[in-house]
């Protein structure tokens, strides 16, 4: 998943792109000037970044084999907290995620739902039913997959040159 996957993603569950779209650059960048700082980031169950000093050392040159020095650097790093680690290992299952809003079309939303929710910063009942009729009126459809054909290899002209 790059990052505009986890955008989608989290625009599912909130219903608005430009507002999905903001959260993760937030999110991301908070984490970023944090660790920057020399600071740790530590969110509970997923895992901790922080940054990490390497000493200044000898390494070899993969291509010519010279032993050249290596500057002291700093770099990111990321330890898995342990509810991460158990989900990926199969230890811990993690319930169905269902869409809690999808986006409301422009046509149904007012100017005056707007300005409520950007002076209340809370969501009107207007704002709700709008979404949850948005929500009913999208039909889903199931696509049938269709089994590949086999065909047999085709023969290439033999190599030039040898």
């Amino acid at each position: 998943m790059n990052k505009a996957e986890l955008i989608s993603s989290v625009a599912a569950r909130l219903g608005d792109k430009r507002t999905a779209s903001e959260a993760v650059e937030a999110v991301i960048d908070t984490i970023t000037r944090t660790v920057a700082r020399g600071e740790k980031v530590a969110i509970t169950g997923f895992g901790i970044f922080e940054k990490v000093e390497r000493a200044a050392r000898m390494a070899r040159n993969p291509a010519t084999g010279e032993r050249v020095r290596v500057k002291k650097t700093s770099v990111p790093k990321f330890r898995p907290g342990t509810h991460l680690k158990g989900v990926v290992s199969g230890a811990i299952k993690l319930p169905a995620v269902k869409a809690t809003a999808s986006a409301p079309a422009k046509a149904t939303r007012s100017t005056a739902t707007k300005a409520a929710t950007k002076s209340t910063g809370r969501r009107t009942a207007a704002k709700t039913t709008a979404r949850a009729s948005a929500r009913t009126a999208r039909k889903v459809t199931t696509t049938r997959r269709v089994a590949a054909k086999k065909t047999t290899a085709r023969k290439t002209a033999g190599r030039r040159g040898r």
